[in-house]
């Protein structure tokens, strides 16, 4: 491939809902652009974009693919990004690297929740956007709806470039609103003038009307002149609307259908002409050897550095490392600095991508994306630059996971293999968690969603032939007192020689604070107990709260107080009363009404207004407490408290409640008696039983 200087580049992110069309619109992009021969189809599991084995089979996106497509003297790099929440790191690594933003919708679904979290993306990270109606070549799809809709939602920022011309149920051209003409598709790829329909003239107006209206918001003279009547140039129009697409100020919304590679050109025109290149946008790090700002801002005159936005891992091609340069020009062979890993990394060859192809190319000017094979210890998030200019960038800020299964291997030869395995897929996605919770004996797998720890699942028996069960986790109960005894323990053993002699009376109250294990206390008088065996006693008491009387769970907040006993002046040993101790501990605790705690959790819900009333009555039905709510922007905030055992599942329920609106966030509050059914259910399951071990 050529390489591109940093004004003839464009960096573009693909957001959408899943199944919206963004992975047949690059399809039809590179198509026109002469990168394929034929389009490839999700249904024929061919396309560029979606070529892991994962998104074959279940036939839709799941990690973020950089294709590179050159149009006439431009390259652009568009990242396609999942649509499904699950894999929300994939959107967000993307995001980063990105300059602007394709929201793709689809003229059938219209507007859906991952429509209105794409926008929220680019909101949040100020990217210029377009909106690209998709599906135009089928009967049903309202252009004009979708059109209606986003106005509704965004306002007059909202600015239709084209419309939609059919013919016989058959989508053959469309209008250019800025220019007011027609235009048809003719076989050779090219396109014919005619008039504007009579049945199009009165959506023209309406299109050309809100165009109109969005111009004259850019400026104080464009909105006098617009009141006054007066008609804005051709020329005016763009140049308006170059400006203003750049600062988010206008979104254009264009149209077309990727199985018939309509609309594309105009499209990617329209990328060239209106989304702004790499040097019109801000970057900057911090130089580390001064602690001063580094405006980086891909100026290729500066020093070297870039940015790991996202890392690929595969078991048979090795491990690339995307980078963004943020300012000089990389060449093959050079060697960079990584701070964070206070390490030198030779980048040899540098690489643009085209889906899993990569095809090298000699150097990368600053804007440009591209790939690192065989970075020894570069990871993603991590900053490259020269040595002597040491740069740390911004690390993206990924969503916390808050959906957990429990895992262990099938095959118990497995086990080191699973870890080296699980690894790599960490890697590669930055919202899973390996968490080992060593106090329930389990090693638990965080994720955004289920279907994505399943997927992981599947990964590892495809890509490492590792198998792995799924299960649901172990919660983390505790058992305490209610009420006191008075309990006395003689341990006495007699088996030839010295003997063993460790007599305790103790009794047992609340501690009244649940944050530590026990409060050990002593007020023996004569001499009943010699001193030295009172750290006997309490490490006796120790190890007897790790392993409740009631259901084998940890113990918290118990008083004991040893204040009489008797020892053996040969016998005695500090063995003999750590065990006296331990069983004056479990005859006391079951004496002192005890009960079982569960985890409470603070949950933080976050929903459109319309579903709030659904969600109240599932948080009543799963035993929670609303605390606090507040309303913004449609948007219902619920602070609520919820027993972690309510907890497995939710995420699934929250977001089938919400249409995949709903998102939910959790920390541990304490703990709370569980209640008597719970607490009974809980017991009988462990009764009996030796608490299992995780390998």
């Amino acid at each position: 491939m050529n390489v591109y200087t940093t004004d003839r580049i464009r960096n573009v992110v693909l957001l959408g809902h899943g199944g919206c069309g963004k992975t047949s619109l690059v399809e039809a992009m590179a198509y026109l652009a002469g990168l394929t021969t034929r389009m490839g189809t999700v249904a024929d599991k061919n396309t560029i974009s979606d070529f892991d084995k994962e998104e074959t089979k279940r036939q839709f996106s799941i990690h973020t693919s950089v294709v590179a497509i050159p149009w006439k003297d431009s390259k652009i790099n568009v990242l396609d990004t999942p649509g499904y929440f699950d894999f929300v790191g994939e959107v967000e690594e993307a995001v980063s690297a990105a300059d602007a933003a394709i929201i793709v919708i689809s003229g059938k679904a219209g507007i859906e929740t991952g429509t209105r979290r794409a926008w929220e993306i680019c909101e949040k990270n100020h990217l210029p956007r377009m909106i690209f109606v998709t599906d135009m070549d089928i009967d049903n799809a309202s252009y004009r709806q979708v059109v209606e809709d986003l106005q509704a939602l965004y306002g007059k920022k909202i600015a239709p470039f084209h419309l939609p011309v059919r013919e016989d149920g058959q989508f053959v051209g469309y209008v250019n609103v800025i220019q007011q003409k027609a235009k048809r598709w003719i076989d050779e790829g090219t396109v014919e003038k005619f008039e504007v329909p009579e049945y199009s003239q009165k959506n023209l107006n309406l299109c050309r009307e809100a165009l109109l209206e969005a111009v004259a918001e850019t400026s104080e003279e464009f909105m006098d002149r617009y009141f006054n009547g007066e008609e804005f140039s051709e020329d005016e129009i763009r140049q308006a609307l170059r400006v203003n697409v750049m600062d988010g100020s206008i979104v254009p919304v264009l149209m077309g259908s990727n199985p018939l590679a309509r609309g594309m050109y105009t499209l990617m025109a329209d990328i060239v002409k209106y989304f702004p290149s790499p040097d019109k946008r801000t970057c900057a790090g911090i130089n580390t050897t001064n602690n001063e700002v580094y405006p980086a801002d891909y100026d290729f005159a500066k020093p070297k550095s870039a940015y790991i936005f996202k890392t690929i891992v595969d078991p048979y091609i090795g491990k690339y490392s995307l980078i963004k340069v943020n300012s000089g020009v990389l060449k093959t062979d050079d060697v960079l600095f990584n701070y964070h890993r206070d390490c030198d990394e030779k980048i040899g060859k540098l690489y643009v991508l085209r889906g899993n192809k990569t095809e090298e190319v000699k150097e990368l000017h600053a804007g440009d994306i591209g790939a690192l094979a065989k970075l020894s210890q570069s990871q993603t998030t991590d900053s490259l630059s020269v040595r002597n200019n040491p740069v740390a960038y911004l690390r993206t800020n990924f969503s916390k996971p808050y959906v957990s299964m429990r895992y262990k291997a099938k095959n118990k030869g497995d086990v080191d293999k699973i870890s080296q395995s699980l690894q790599k897929i960490l890697m590669e996605d930055q919202t899973l968690r390996v968490v080992n919770d060593s106090e329930n004996r389990q090693t638990l797998l965080y994720g955004m969603g289920e279907q994505q720890l399943e997927i992981v699942q599947s990964m590892l028996l495809e890509k490492y032939k590792v198998e792995i069960e799924l299960m649901r986790p172990k919660v983390a109960f505790r058992e305490t007192i209610r009420g006191k005894s008075d309990v006395e323990y003689k341990y006495k053993k007699q088996s030839g020689g010295h003997g063993q002699y460790g007599h305790v009376k103790m009794k047992f109250e609340p501690s009244g604070d649940l944050e530590v294990p026990y409060v050990f206390e002593q007020c023996v008088v004569g001499g009943a107990v010699p001193k030295n065996y009172f750290p006997a006693v309490e490490k006796g008491i120790a190890e007897a709260v790790l392993k409740g009387p009631l259901a084998a769970y940890p113990v918290i907040g118990v008083k004991a107080v040893l204040y009489d006993g008797s020892y053996h002046p040969v016998d005695s040993s500090e063995m003999a009363f750590k065990v006296a101790a331990k069983q004056a501990f479990k005859k006391g605790f079951l004496d002192a009404k005890p009960v079982l705690l569960e985890p409470i959790a603070s949950v933080k819900i976050i929903t459109p207004e319309e579903y709030t009333g659904e969600i109240m009555g599932d948080l009543n039905k799963r035993r929670g407490r609303v605390m606090n709510m507040n309303a913004e922007n449609g948007y219902q905030e619920i602070d609520a408290d919820l027993p972690y055992l309510e907890l497995y599942g939710y995420n699934t329920q929250l977001r089938s409640m919400t249409s995949g609106s709903g998102t939910f966030s959790y920390e541990f509050a304490r703990y709370e008696q569980a209640p008597e059914d719970v607490a009974a259910r809980e017991i009988e399951e462990r009764a009996g039983k030796v608490v299992e071990t995780e390998e």
